[in-house]
């Protein structure tokens, strides 16, 4: 068996702390015809995301807030089984996880500043309207 792939990046220079990760595995269902039955493939990896040392305080605070729907008792798990090999279900999972946090510390997005709309273009929008309408009104064939 490989060595994993390096350390997964979560933003920046922080990473997913190899020690900190607990790893499940157990039979998958899905591809591998009787391979499937005898060998543990599926992979379930689980990060606790309350109790990191890893993770700045701040992306903590958001990660927990963001994920809340996801964690049981600060934990959150990631389950990988598309593939046959335990190895490359191993990164899948690692990947899923890194992308996750990445997604879950991300800065809130920036407000957004309402533009003014200047004057000249107001009054030149509602002149046109009031010209459409004369338009349509004199259309009408009432001649009073």
């Amino acid at each position: 068996m490989g060595v994993m792939s390096g350390p997964y990046v979560i933003r920046g220079s922080v990473s997913l702390p190899e020690a900190e990760l607990m790893w499940r595995f157990s039979r998958s269902s899905g591809p591998g015809g009787q391979h499937v039955n005898t060998s543990d493939s599926q992979v379930e990896l689980r990060f606790d995301v309350a109790a990191t040392e890893s993770l700045p305080e701040v992306w903590k605070v958001r990660a927990l807030e963001r994920l809340a729907g996801r964690l049981v008792n600060g934990v959150v798990a990631v389950r990988a089984s598309e593939h046959r090999s335990q190895w490359r279900n191993r990164e899948t999972a690692a990947v899923r996880l890194a992308a996750l946090l990445a997604e879950a510390t991300a800065p809130p997005p920036k407000a957004r500043r309402k533009s003014r709309i200047p004057r000249g273009i107001n009054e030149r929008r509602l002149r046109e309207k009031k010209q459409r309408g004369d338009t349509k009104r004199g259309r009408s064939g009432r001649d009073w």
